[in-house]
């Protein structure tokens, strides 16, 4: 596809967010790129459902999808992923940790016929904040043991800036409510022997005091989920690559 003709899908899963949510969606609108908005609530406790359910009424082509359970992230990717009719998609985190001023360049490995998927990574040399060092000691654990299990060569497994074709991530068994979709996706990524670039990307990391959610109980869950998604439930590897039958179709 040329260049800048892709309609990207910006998948949002949203959990008690209404300090960051209106901003996000500026943000997202911003970013010079045809998008697909779609916002799955999963379950917010703090009034951000009152925000979703007023922003679909003034914008027609938001689409908003509620859980009226809490289920996680994954989940909420799953039911975005439903929705989804753009070229590409990406999973777009409600705060403002990720910047969507980074989708063209982002989307420029897939435009360019080159990739499958795209992960932007914070460990490549773009500007992020100073927080916690242990977060990533353990982001650099997790990306050595998936990468042993996958044998890809990625620095930044966990990032929240994953970019897929859209048919490609469709074909995909998900399974993972909460967390556990960053190591499950990249799994498949790997066993559908996908084609796939990283770049540089920023981090505007937060806090607990700031909400973020993720724990340390989420980063030894992921040790499970490498192990499970990797060894005991895989999926069938293709007749070929998916890049070699995406360019013969």
């Amino acid at each position: 596809m040329a260049k800048n003709n892709l309609k990207l899908s910006v998948l949002i899963p949203v959990f008690n967010e209404r300090e960051t949510l209106a901003e996000v969606l500026d943000r997202v609108r911003a970013s010079e790129v045809d998008t697909q908005i779609i916002l799955v609530d999963d379950y917010s406790t703090d009034g951000t459902r009152d925000i979703l359910e007023r922003l679909a009424s003034e914008d027609p082509d938001l689409i908003v999808r509620f859980h009226e359970v809490n289920k996680g992230k994954g989940a909420a990717i799953r039911t975005a992923l439903a929705q989804a009719t753009g070229d590409v998609v990406i999973v777009q985190d409600a705060d403002l940790e990720y910047d969507p001023s980074e989708y063209p360049r982002l989307l420029e490995p897939i435009e360019q016929g080159v990739a499958d998927v795209v992960y932007g990574s914070r460990f490549l040399g773009g500007p992020h904040r100073v927080l916690f060092f242990w977060h990533q000691i353990g982001n650099q654990l997790l990306t050595l043991l998936s990468n042993v299990c996958t044998n890809l060569n990625l620095s930044d497994m966990e990032t929240g800036y994953k970019v897929f074709k859209t048919d490609v991530l469709k074909r995909m068994r998900l399974t993972s409510n909460r967390f556990g979709f960053e190591p499950e996706v990249t799994a498949r990524v790997a066993q559908m022997r996908c084609r796939v670039y990283e770049l540089p990307i920023s981090y505007w990391g937060r806090d607990y005091g700031e909400g973020k959610k993720i724990t340390w109980r989420d980063g030894v869950a992921a040790f499970w989920h490498i192990f499970k998604y990797n060894l005991l439930d895989r999926m069938p590897p293709p007749d070929r690559a998916v890049g070699k039958e995406s360019a013969s179709s």
